[in-house]
């Protein structure tokens, strides 16, 4: 049974950025991170080792949220590596991570990027 295991709207205040003054005092950011698996194994036997663990992810997010980058295109890039390095269960990752009201001179509530990468 393939399906779907994600997590919308995580929030992290982070420091990515081009310009210097991001980097400095940081934005908020919202990341939304979905896996394609199969996980009949772990709906039959009721076992968490059959599935994609949503921790797991959480935690490849935040960790590399953690580390700030110049761009986001490079932050989506380490956390789809990750997770396709430690979730072996994973088939298929899309990721998207929105900057909230971005510097660019007007109004703007959030600029985002996405990565689809299959294995």
């Amino acid at each position: 049974m393939s399906g779907r295991v994600a997590l919308e709207g995580l929030e992290f205040h982070a420091f990515h950025g081009v310009y210097p003054h991001e980097r400095e005092s940081g934005n908020w950011f919202e990341v939304d991170i979905a896996v394609d698996t199969d996980f009949g194994i772990a709906a039959e036997h009721d076992d968490l080792a059959g599935t994609v663990n949503y921790e797991t992810l959480f935690r490849i997010v935040k960790e590399e949220m953690g580390k700030p980058s110049k761009l986001l295109e490079t932050v989506a890039e380490k956390i789809v590596d990750d997770v396709m390095k430690a979730l072996p269960a994973a088939k298929v990752v899309e990721l998207k991570i929105s900057k909230l009201n971005p510097p660019i001179g007007g109004k703007c509530r959030k600029a985002s990027i996405s990565i689809t990468r299959k294995r």
